[in-house]
C-alpha cells in the first residue's frame, strides 16, 4: 500500500517517527512534508498530499501539524477527500468504519509519539463498512437542498 504524508513545523518530529514506523511496517511512502522545524504555510505540505490522494496516485495520506485543524480543513477542500482529524484510535476507527476516510490527520501538540502510530495503526487496519454509511457520505459531496 502506498501513503503520502505531508506536515507543517509543528508535526515535523512526528512526521519522523511516522515515517520510520511504516516504512518498518513494508508501506510505500511518499514524504511531501517539511523536513525542517522551521515555520512553513501548512497548506503548501496539504495540497500535495490532498490532490495525490484525490487522483488516485496514493491510497491513503497522512498529514501532521499542531493542532490537526489546519491540515485537516485544508484536505477537505478537495473533491473526494474525507480527512478525519483523530487523537484517539477509536476514533481513527470509526473515521475509517463510518466515514471511509482517506486522509488521517494528526494533532502533534495533543498526542505522543505512542498514540500516533497507535493511531495509525487502527486507521489503516479498519475497513470501511459501506452500506448506510455510503449513502450518507454520497450526500456530503452535493448538498440536494442547497441551491449550489
Amino acid at each position: 500500500m502506498n501513503i503520502a504524508v505531508g506536515n507543517d513545523h509543528a508535526g515535523y518530529e512526528m512526521k519522523l517517527i511516522i515515517l520510520e514506523w511504516l516504512e518498518q511496517e513494508g508501506y510505500q511512502v511518499q514524504n511531501f512534508g517539511t523536513d525542517t522545524p522551521e515555520s512553513v504555510d501548512y497548506p503548501d505540505y496539504v495540497h500535495p498530499v490532498a490532490g495525490a490522494v484525490e487522483k488516485g496516485e496514493f491510497k491513503y495520506g497522512i498529514l501532521v501539524c499542531g493542532s490537526g485543524q489546519g491540515v485537516s480543513f485544508t484536505a477537505n477542500k478537495h473533491q473526494g477527500i474525507r480527512a478525519a482529524l483523530c487523537w484517539k484510535p477509536e476514533i481513527s476507527v470509526l473515521a475509517r468504519q463510518h466515514n471511509n476516510a482517506n486522509i488521517l490527520c494528526l494533532p502533534a501538540r495533543f498526542i505522543s509519539d505512542n498514540e500516533s502510530i497507535e493511531i495509525l495503526k487502527q486507521f489503516l487496519q479498519t475497513p470501511f463498512e459501506g452500506g448506510r454509511h455510503q449513502n450518507r457520505i454520497s450526500k456530503v459531496s452535493i448538498c440536494s437542498s442547497c441551491s449550489i
